[in-house]
């Protein structure tokens, strides 16, 4: 890959990871601040209240990706990424001057509330203006491998944020994180959006949107609905495919470490530290994967994600209830990982390849986005609800049954690595190897 390429690689990415971190340090310093907007009551009941609100912000996430993925389709790809940024900073400033119960009542909360819908605005966008810029910025046989870095990205953001928490928790006391500690991670959170704004500001365009913006879709239609429409087999596919990998990633990512010392008895140190070191390694096998995917096609390792989730979830989770220690904990958090990895590291340019560049960004937009919301979003909120209800593992065999519905798309839809993403949709019939939409005949 050229040095232009990484460029824009390394601009996108970084962008990324800052909306990640500001994403997931909510989820990460929950149990930190969760006592602060809600009045007292059991540790479960307000974990609850912190993951509807946390889940709310998902629910934000289709009306983000309909916006910012038209924004994306018809302005450009760095119109909408400059965008997402400035609305997570403003989000994440909110949160951290957001008044706490016993100064606003539920006040707190509404700011709280408000924050995280403009987070979900942000993100909903996000996702898929990354997803297409680092699918579109890289040369054909490297797509895999470039767009594994939204990933690598989205799991720095984390390991950030998780990292900062293990800083705190060892330099002040219990008693000061939650009373005022946790608002630290999302004036970082703030001040970093700001500094990612500029480079976006700066990034450069796509040459596959600058060379082929209006193809595929109708005259003045692009990032459209009704152009969505007219995609809407591609559409429904990623939301079937989204399904199974946005639970199991949630469920080993934001919820483990609550997990881990919720269920089985951690302490919250060892807990954070076993997500740590966990998403460290996880993020250094999306490129590795990545790379796999591009010399033997997506489908192999979509569909060796989701048998291994489906197979293996149950037997995980609870082995991970029982751990006991670190090491134990931190084995079977890495094989769970490696399991998500076949989903998480090509999930971004599968969805991308699907659709023409002027419906591109709305089409990988708002069908994930809605995936994420009735599935990603509220996969912790599932995990509590089962545990408050006193059957717990119930959850186990929901994380696998939504793997399994995945696996039979896997299994059945079309390999997407050799598509020329400035041909699909186009509506050529003489290209060898493809039929109209530019998709693979099987």
């Amino acid at each position: 890959m050229g040095r232009e390429h990484w460029k824009k690689i390394w601009v996108g990415s970084a962008g990324n990871m800052v909306e990640w971190f500001d994403w997931f340090v909510y989820a990460s310093f929950a149990t930190y601040f969760a006592g602060a907007f809600f009045p007292d009551g059991d540790d479960t009941a307000k974990l609850m209240n912190t993951a509807g609100i946390f889940a709310v912000g998902f629910f934000m996430r289709p009306v983000g990706g309909w916006l910012l993925g038209r924004v994306g389709d018809r302005k450009g790809r760095k119109a909408a990424l400059t965008l997402t940024v400035t609305l997570m900073s403003a989000s994440a400033l909110l949160i951290a001057v957001a008044p706490t119960y016993s100064v606003a009542g539920y006040g707190g909360a509404a700011v709280l509330l408000l924050a995280r819908l403009l987070q979900g605005l942000s993100v909903g966008g996000e996702y898929a203006a990354s997803a297409t810029y680092l699918t579109e910025a890289s040369a054909p046989r490297h797509r895999g491998f470039a767009s594994s870095f939204q990933y690598v990205s989205m799991t720095a953001g984390q390991v950030l944020g998780l990292g900062l928490l293990i800083v705190l928790q060892r330099t002040m006391s219990a008693e000061a994180l939650h009373s005022w500690g946790w608002r630290i991670p999302f004036v970082i959170g703030a001040l970093g959006a700001a500094v990612v704004f500029y480079l976006r500001r700066t990034m450069l365009e796509t040459e596959v949107y600058e060379e082929t913006a209006g193809d595929g879709v109708a005259r003045g239609e692009q990032g459209t609905l009704k152009a969505l429409w007219a995609h809407r087999r591609e559409a429904f596919l990623v939301v079937a495919l989204t399904m199974g990998g946005t639970v199991a990633y949630y469920t080993y990512t934001t919820y483990l470490t609550k997990y881990l010392s919720n269920s089985a008895g951690l302490p919250k140190q060892t807990a954070t530290l076993v997500s740590f070191c966990a998403l460290i390694v996880f993020a250094c096998l999306q490129p590795l994967a990545g790379r796999l995917s591009d010399r033997i096609g997506r489908r192999p390792l979509l569909i060796a994600f989701a048998l291994g989730s489906t197979l293996l979830t149950v037997p995980i989770l609870a082995m991970l209830k029982h751990a006991g220690s670190f090491w134990p904990a931190l084995g079977l958090s890495l094989l769970a990982l490696l399991v998500v990895t076949g989903y998480t590291s090509i999930n971004a340019c599968v969805k991308a390849e699907l659709f023409p560049t002027g419906i591109r960004a709305l089409g990988v937009a708002l069908p994930y986005a809605i995936a994420n919301a009735l599935f990603g979003g509220t996969a912790e909120y599932v995990a509590l609800w089962f545990k408050d209800a006193g059957i717990e593992s119930g959850f186990s065999w929901y994380v696998a049954g939504c793997a399994a519905v995945s696996l039979v798309v896997y299994l059945t839809m079309r390999e997407t690595r050799d598509i020329d993403l400035g041909r699909v949709g186009a509506g050529d019939t003489d290209v060898p190897g493809r039929r109209r939409g530019g998709l693979p005949v099987s």
